[in-house]
């Protein structure tokens, strides 16, 4: 079993929620089967859109200090964050992308036309991901990405309720009439907002995939080891 370490805190309700769904996801019959994990919860990372530098910075002094704890693969909750995805590598420890593990299971089922519901900054890590896998991005408007930061700084500011989950069912609503017929969550904030049942077609959670892929990953030696015996 390898020692997951998360960068996280980016903001800390998701990075929680994350954590979560990370212990739901793990086959587990006792403690001693869930996954180690060493986290740097660290919400004092600079301005992901802002202050880039300071942030590429701040996230590969994380992965180093996660490293040096023990952590045998790197993961982290936050989407926007993925655009200093070489400096969390220059660790010298896998990482796991989040946005790439998205963009796939998205278009997994053979959708073409996909909705993005992310930052700007993640708006465009997605759209480039998806362009890689030959679909086309559907993504929100200039309006409509203000209007999704209004949301997500509601969220960051510890309120969930009725106003900011509508202002999310009503992007997503917008992405499916514009065409998408997968709608992806591409910022951790936005399953604190809506399920699946708030959108017309499926909705992707990008912390529940990367959740799931942290799982295989960090439980693969486990996997290989028992089909072995077996076989």
């Amino acid at each position: 079993m390898k020692v997951l370490g998360v960068l996280g805190g980016m903001g800390p309700a998701a990075t929680v929620a994350f954590l979560a769904r990370l212990q739901a996801l793990t086959p587990a019959t006792c403690d001693e089967d869930h996954i180690r994990v060493l986290m740097d919860m660290n919400p004092q990372v600079p301005n992901r859109h802002r202050d880039e530098p300071g942030a590429k910075r701040v996230l590969g002094e994380m992965a180093a200090r996660l490293r040096d704890m023990g952590a045998e693969v790197l993961a982290m909750p936050c989407n926007t964050a993925h655009a200093h995805a070489d400096a969390i590598r220059a660790s010298g420890l896998p990482f796991i992308d989040m946005v790439a593990e998205t963009a796939a299971e998205a278009a997994r089922g053979g959708a073409r036309r996909i909705g993005v519901l992310a930052t700007p900054g993640g708006d465009a890590l997605y759209a480039t991901a998806l362009e890689a896998l030959g679909v086309e991005p559907v993504r929100l408007n200039i309006a409509g990405r203000r209007t999704f930061l209004e949301a997500v700084f509601q969220v960051k500011s510890g309120d969930v309720g009725a106003g900011p989950q509508g202002l999310m069912r009503g992007l997503a609503a917008g992405l499916v009439e514009a065409g998408a017929e997968v709608v992806i969550g591409g910022c951790t904030e936005v399953p604190l907002l809506i399920g699946v049942g708030d959108v017309a077609v499926p909705l992707v959670d990008s912390a529940e995939v990367l959740a799931a892929a942290c799982v295989r990953i960090c439980l693969a030696d486990i996997a290989t080891a028992s089909d072995a015996r077996q076989g």
